[in-house]
């Protein structure tokens, strides 16, 4: 057992910036958000089915798309994480979000996080954003580890983690309650060792 004193002095970072990264993958394009994004970002999680395994409740406020995008560019100070917006090629529209945050360059380790929009689903873009941002992260960072923790419910969100090469390791057991409603959470982790093996996808893998 852990106080957290020791994760606290190994990852100080002294708030030095995190560099946002423009990412290109096949058939999309990771980027800072911007305040524009503002009415995208509300359409997304203020969706109770997009949202139904997340660990907050749908938005009922416009205003929390401002609070988002404020925070994007607070973590990014702190150097603490980083959110980038993605963007469909094809067509420039606003698919969804992904994250990398908890950063601790003592520990070497960050934790992966997303939310897409239900139209995007089933079509392989949330793994290859995911596997886009863990390149860059793996390489600009020096990672060791990334955690990622998903609904026991939520399976789709589960395989996308297995395609990346995260290992479930175990259950959060009640890890959340929203609007009374109790759920597990699974624990999955990649380690450097077992994603650098892991060969260039093909385009919409």
């Amino acid at each position: 057992m852990s106080d957290g004193s020791a994760a606290t002095d190994q990852g100080a970072n002294l708030s030095t910036p995190l560099p946002v990264p423009s990412l290109q993958t096949a058939r999309l394009r990771l980027r800072a958000f911007e305040d524009t994004d503002a009415n995208d970002l509300f359409t997304l999680h203020s969706s109770a089915h997009i949202l139904r395994y997340w660990d907050s409740p749908p938005w009922t406020e416009r205003s929390r798309a401002e609070k988002f995008l404020a925070t994007c560019r607070q973590i990014e100070q702190e150097g603490t994480g980083l959110r980038l917006a993605v963007d469909r090629v094809s067509d420039g529209a606003f698919i969804g979000w992904c994250t990398l945050n908890r950063w601790n360059p003592g520990f070497r380790s960050a934790f992966l996080g997303y939310c897409y929009d239900d139209a995007a689903w089933g079509q392989g873009y949330a793994t290859e954003a995911a596997r886009a941002l863990l390149r860059w992260a793996f390489d600009t960072l020096d990672l060791n580890r990334v955690q990622a923790e998903v609904d026991t419910r939520n399976a789709g969100s589960a395989r996308v983690l297995e395609k990346l090469g995260f290992v479930h390791e175990g259950t959060l057991r009640e890890d959340c309650v929203v609007a009374g409603d109790v759920s597990d959470s699974w624990v999955y982790g990649l380690l450097r060792r077992d994603w650098q093996p892991l060969p260039e996808p093909a385009a919409g893998s």
